[in-house]
């Protein structure tokens, strides 16, 4: 145990074990919006001294990618995102302005290369810092899933179309 570990406040120090590769240098050029669909494909490039982590990585067809928004700026505790004319709190949204800046993806893995996992459905910046990977496994029937204040703003804006 670390010397720190009894603060619930401690700083945590994260590390990328990789980074993304792809074809979207801005946000602007990443498909937002509804109906918005990520289809690109990319390369997850793992560090070498991570490599040995991708054993039996191959057996699973979608991968959970835990990243960081390394290019955001200050957080935003409320804020009007791009699928919707109201605001939200940021954590009913994906808005990048976030008090620790992670991402979260779900990407289809197409294949391994060694340390290089070719993937669709990226929808992160060239060069983002992988801070994570692991196996996609949903528990939660697809009927049971809300969505939340998206699922209102789509309709709204079916209707003003």
């Amino acid at each position: 145990m670390r010397p720190d570990a009894d603060d619930p406040a401690r700083p945590l120090t994260l590390r990328p074990v990789g980074f993304v590769r792809c074809e979207f240098q801005d946000t602007k050029q990443i498909p937002k919006g509804p109906g918005a669909e990520h289809k690109a494909e990319g390369t997850l490039e793992i560090l070498p001294e991570f490599e040995a982590g991708l054993q039996d990585i191959e057996g699973f067809s979608h991968l959970s990618v835990i990243w960081a928004f390394h290019r955001a700026e200050a957080c935003e505790l409320v804020t009007t995102p791009p699928l919707d004319d109201r605001p939200h709190g940021v954590f009913a949204t994906r808005w990048p302005r976030r008090p620790n800046p992670i991402g979260l993806t779900t990407v289809e893995l197409l294949g391994r290369e060694g340390r290089r996992l070719r993937v669709r459905g990226v929808d992160m910046l060239d060069g983002t810092p992988i801070l994570d990977l692991k196996p996609y496994l949903s528990s939660i029937p697809e009927a049971s899933l809300r969505r939340g204040w998206l699922a209102e703003a789509e309709t709204r804006r079916a209707g003003k179309t």
